[in-house]
């Protein structure tokens, strides 16, 4: 794979959250307004920075039986300067990311590609790869976001719009609204790409952390 294709495969054509749907849980949860979407989407982006580097960095000096926790104590502390630098400076993001800034800890997207990538690339294909994949993570969160703020509240990026600021429906920015926000970019997506967008990948063995207890025909 080319550089190019690495840096930009994560916008549209593996968007994390509208292609592979992962990540899910934060992309619906802080997609009420566009300003906390995108403060999410940056969050994010650093940690993948992060842990794509210091993990491609060392990934021929950490244990092979120990990788997996190694990752999560590095992402953590990634996420824990992210959390003291939010907290500090931009504090009603603070708390307007709540819990799911600290979740990022947990965020599959960003253990997916340490394990998949970052483990197996050089320190500046992992950080191009960190940019595609935070990069696609904050367009679906800025889409979605967008979606629900200018029907459900009338605004975007908190400035009013004509009409729909006093027209709104208000259950765009509840939960229920976050799923339609969602399940409508997903259709645009598959109606535009004919379904191609969607349709599954054949996957390997090959990055799967379970791949040393397979045997072929089962699990030792």
């Amino acid at each position: 794979m080319s550089r190019l294709n690495i840096l930009t495969k994560g916008f549209i054509k593996e968007n994390p959250v509208l292609i592979f749907l992962l990540g899910m849980c934060p992309a619906l949860a802080v997609s009420t307004q566009v300003s906390n979407a995108l403060g999410m989407g940056a969050a994010t982006t650093f940690v993948l920075l992060g842990s794509n580097t210091v993990i491609a960095l060392l990934r021929n000096v950490i244990p092979n039986k120990v990788r997996i926790p190694c990752y999560i104590v590095l992402i953590a502390g990634f996420v824990t300067l992210v959390q003291m630098f939010t907290e500090a400076y931009v504090y009603t993001l603070y708390q307007a990311l709540g819990i799911f800034l600290p979740l990022i800890v947990v965020n599959c997207i960003v253990l997916s590609r340490a394990e998949i990538f970052a483990q197996k690339n050089t320190v500046f294909n992992s950080i191009l790869d960190a940019i595609s994949t935070g990069g696609g993570f904050t367009i679906a969160l800025l889409a979605i976001a967008s979606i629900r703020e200018i029907l459900g509240s009338g605004t975007w990026f908190g400035l009013e719009i004509p009409v729909l600021a006093a027209e709104n429906i208000p259950i765009f920015v509840m939960a229920p609204g976050g799923f339609a926000a969602f399940g409508i970019i997903v259709a645009i997506i598959n109606k535009v790409s004919k379904g191609k967008a969607l349709k599954k990948k054949e996957f390997g063995c090959e990055g799967c952390p379970s791949a040393q207890t397979c045997v072929k025909g089962g699990v030792e």
